[in-house]
């Protein structure tokens, strides 16, 4: 289970060549910006790679480091996640939020009244959902937009939820 103050920063997916480079498929805007943060860990925090040099590839990165020496130790690290601590990243423009920020945050409606709990956030490209637990009711999905959540409140650990409209019958 992930660590709630580690950032998913991309995933190793292979090999590249004979001599330990590890193959990584990047989810940071930048490919390089998987290895400009320091050590990359496992989701348990356990350090993983220490990028000494990288190279772009069609499709990712290859990263040299100490710890993967030949192609075999990097092959048995395919599809490992790679993550840093949250506090080696560079703090969010304004109105742009890491995912990690915001679950656990306390979900309410306009007037202040408790709705549940930020548990996920999902990017499947049209736009980001927030998931939020409800206490006793399945969990709500909710665009992530402006218009469904007009206020996000970090260091109040709250964000506050528009009700959709109902759909008609």
């Amino acid at each position: 289970m992930t660590k709630p103050h580690l950032v998913l920063l991309g995933e190793i997916v292979g090999a590249f060549g004979v001599r330990g480079e590890v193959r990584v498929r990047p989810y940071t805007e930048a490919p390089e910006g998987v290895v400009a943060y320091g050590p990359l860990t496992d989701a348990d925090g356990k350090v993983i790679l220490t990028p000494k040099k990288w190279r772009s590839l069609k499709l990712g990165i290859a990263i040299t480091a100490p710890e993967v020496k030949t192609r075999e130790e990097a092959e048995a690290l395919k599809r490992v996640q790679l993550f840093v601590p949250r506090d080696r990243l560079p703090a969010p423009d304004e109105d742009e939020f890491y995912h990690v920020d915001l679950i656990g945050c306390r979900a309410e409606n306009e007037a202040g009244e408790a709705l549940g709990e930020v548990i996920a956030v999902h990017d499947f490209g049209a736009r980001e959902i927030l998931e939020i637990a409800r206490p006793g009711a399945a969990p709500l999905q909710l665009p992530f937009t402006r218009d469904v959540v007009p206020a996000v409140d970090l260091s109040a650990r709250r964000v506050v939820v528009r009700p959709l409209p109902e759909e008609p019958d």
